[in-house]
């Protein structure tokens, strides 16, 4: 997992610092967009402002907020998976019974986290040193990857003594990432220069107010190293303080009489929370990115290249169509990670012997594999949906042809997922991999026409056959193809798990 997720990212930030030299040329064009930020609070929400109109100014506005979350949303996953996942398992356990110390297993996840952010941190500082001619600037920027990485992998250190859940665990340092994200936001958008309050309450401000490439505030540095230094000490005492397999916060029991007599109820039981909080951010994503569409013509400005680049994302409509299409395009690809996550909750379940006791009564494994796809499968097309309503409300206009967009994108969504259930029925020892696949996706349909990648590569995720609607016409063979592969994968996968043992990974 660390090498995909260093690799991924460092290669974007570094293979994008040439793009980002080819589209603003000109001292001009980079000062044309520098100031253009200063009056669109909506881009600044999501990227964050930008300190200099110099291509390493334009490489630390441009990836730098993107960085910090995929690197903070990184170390959770690492420290939570080598703490409590080990624990809800009984490995820890096992583990523990021999000569090893009480926090050995938090001491070797936060290294393993170290190791990546470091990693993460030197490569993003080696790939800007050179085009950006800033040696001291791609320093800072790669430090304060690696700063924020570590100061969230505190956080899932400290989430993850309190429950005895490893979904709920990485569910809380989730939350306290989005929080940060959201006051980061709400500080960036009500002031162009990032000094809101809201902006320094939150440590994703803060290393953004490093300034990486514009006179560097080396200082904030220090700030969030000691807040790692300050969390981890935090998690270590609690670990000290609890035996194997407890948590601070006591699970709630459930009651005397139960109340789930489907195996659809229980999927529906255990992955509610999730799809409501996906369907909840995508609606207020949505209304956020419907509300810049209006002002997109006046963002790009005579810049042909940039827009060039939301032409080949939402297609060759108007400005306004296609930058509402290339957000719309966004929030369809997002929502493979969704599908994906909802599909191997069935993989979840059987790796941690929880599916056992329930095949064990009168539930077959069609049924109980069906109730979980219903949920993976309906929930994506909901997500979909209120991404879709979010843009029109936001946008305001052109309510029905929004929305038919982002509905013409679920057979995509549903195919990503479909490949998973595919997987796991087959190789289940290999499930996992399909977040490759969704991520690959991701990649190539949200960066690849930035960099202009070849048609033959855009052309391996399923989005790029889908119309790219507003703006598009409608084409019902693509949207027929891709749905019938989809059923067709989920049949072949039933199939497989049907044929093959349980808990044989």
């Amino acid at each position: 997992m660390m090498p995909a997720w260093v690799l991924t990212l460092g290669l974007v930030v570094v293979g994008g610092v040439g793009s980002l030299e080819n589209l603003y040329d000109t001292p001009a064009k980079r000062a044309d967009i520098v100031d253009s930020l200063l009056t669109n609070g909506s881009l600044r929400a999501i990227t964050g402002p930008a300190f200099a109109d110099t291509l390493g100014g334009l490489v630390a506005w441009r990836f730098g907020m993107f960085t910090f979350t995929m690197a903070a949303l990184m170390s959770v996953l690492i420290v939570v998976r080598h703490t409590r996942e080990e624990e809800e398992t009984g490995r820890q356990e096992m583990l523990s019974s021999m000569a090893v110390g009480r926090r050995a297993s938090l001491t070797a996840a936060l290294l393993t986290a170290l190791v990546a952010n470091a990693c993460l941190a030197l490569l993003i500082t080696a790939g800007t040193a050179g085009p950006t001619g800033s040696t001291g600037g791609a320093l800072a920027f790669g430090l304060a990857v690696g700063t924020v990485g570590m100061l969230f992998a505190g956080a899932a250190g400290i989430t993850a003594q309190l429950t005895e859940s490893a979904r709920l665990a990485r569910g809380m340092a989730g939350a306290v990432l989005g929080l940060a994200f959201a006051l980061r936001a709400a500080g960036d958008s009500a002031e162009g220069d990032g000094n809101s309050v809201l902006t320094w309450l939150s440590p994703l401000g803060w290393a953004s107010q490093v300034r990486s490439f514009a006179d560097e505030r080396w200082w904030l540095l220090v700030l969030l190293a000691a807040a790692v230094v300050v969390q981890c000490l935090v998690a270590y005492a609690l670990a000290g303080r609890r035996d194997v397999g407890m948590s601070f916060l006591a699970t709630r029991p459930g009651p005397a009489v139960g109340r789930l007599t489907t195996a659809t109820g229980l999927a529906w039981r255990l992955q509610r929370g999730t799809f409501l909080a996906w369907t909840l951010a995508f609606l207020v994503l949505g209304i956020a990115f419907g509300g810049m569409a209006g002002g997109a013509s006046d963002l790009v400005g005579d810049n042909e290249d940039t827009r060039e680049i939301f032409e080949r994302l939402g297609g060759q409509a108007g400005m306004t169509d296609a930058f509402l299409a290339a957000m719309v395009g966004l929030l369809g690809m997002v929502a493979a990670v969704y599908v994906v996550s909802a599909v191997l909750r069935l993989h979840g379940e059987e790796t941690s012997q929880r599916a056992e006791p329930i095949l064990a009564n009168a539930v077959s494994r069609s049924g109980w594999a069906v109730g979980h796809l219903l949920i993976a499968f309906g929930g994506a097309a909901v997500v979909v949906t209120a991404g879709g309503l979010g843009l029109a409300i936001g946008h305001g206009e052109s309510f029905g042809a929004v929305l038919g967009g982002a509905l013409v994108l679920i057979p995509a969504v549903w195919l990503l997922g479909a490949v998973a259930v595919l997987v796991y029925g087959l190789l289940p020892r290999f499930a996992t991999a399909a977040w490759a696949l969704a991520g690959l996706c991701l990649a190539i349909g949200w960066i690849g026409p930035a960099l202009d990648l070849p048609d033959t590569l855009l052309d391996l995720s399923p989005y790029a056959h889908l119309p790219k609607m507003p703006g598009a016409e409608m084409s019902w063979p693509p949207v027929l193809v891709l749905t019938a592969l989809a059923v067709v994968m989920v049949g072949v996968g039933l199939a497989a798990l049907r044929r093959r043992d349980i808990e044989t990974t």
